[in-house]
């Protein structure tokens, strides 16, 4: 069964808690947060205090992807705020098996995302120690950007890597997700599949969540 792990990135942050609600109350699996710093990423998003919020309303677990330098000062962090899955980015950790072991050492899921440019083979020496891989099929920093098409390929590339080496690692897509390419994705290989602007942009949301579920599990 393939997730669907709205991205709070896109809901409307005068309404969060309605918002937060609407997914509580839909068929998403999970909460997405996309913690950015303005350094790796040319954007910035939101921090400790609202995650901090959002972790007492939500109901599902807390999938907290850290765009950011220098994650392992706030793995501690994360999990005392909540977080079930901590995914780091290949590009910023210097020592990225000891930043996965910090993550479990936590209590946490660990999960390492990839941006468009970085090739699955950098994941080949610890694929067995993680629980997710996040590709980015976007350059990370904004939501609403298109689809790269590449990502199907990065995807099926990504499965024969952990199926040689037997491993149980969920395949996360972050990035220009709709109905028009979720049933690919999971045929792919693709497990878990974030989607902001599609759903909150949508003229109902628990709808478009309800299609999107639907689209990844038949």
């Amino acid at each position: 069964m393939a997730k669907i792990a709205p991205s709070l990135l896109a809901a409307d942050f005068a309404n969060l808690e309605r918002d937060i609600r609407m997914v509580n109350e839909s068929q998403a699996d999970w909460f997405h947060l996309d913690v950015m710093d303005g350094v790796f990423v040319p954007n910035i998003s939101f921090g400790m205090p609202v995650i901090k919020a959002i972790a007492q309303h939500a109901k599902k677990p807390l999938d907290v992807h850290l765009m950011i330098v220098d994650p392992d000062r706030y793995i501690q962090t994360f999990a005392d705020l909540g977080a079930d899955i901590l995914t780091v980015h290949a590009e910023t950790c210097t020592h990225l098996h000891r930043t996965i072991q910090g993550i479990k050492a936590a209590g946490m899921q660990a999960g390492v995302a990839l941006n468009p440019h970085t090739p699955v083979s950098v994941l080949k020496e610890i694929i067995r120690e993680l629980d997710l891989v996040c590709i980015m099929s976007v350059n990370p920093g904004f939501g609403g950007q298109k689809f790269i098409e590449n990502t199907y390929q990065k995807v099926r590339q990504l499965r024969r890597l952990i199926d040689k080496h037997n491993a149980d690692v969920l395949i996360e897509i972050d990035g220009g997700v709709t109905v028009d390419n979720t049933a690919q994705l999971v045929e792919a290989g693709a497990s878990v599949l974030v989607a902001g602007s599609f759903v909150f942009s949508s003229q109902n949301p628990k709808e478009t969540i309800h299609r999107l579920q639907q689209l990844a599990n038949t």
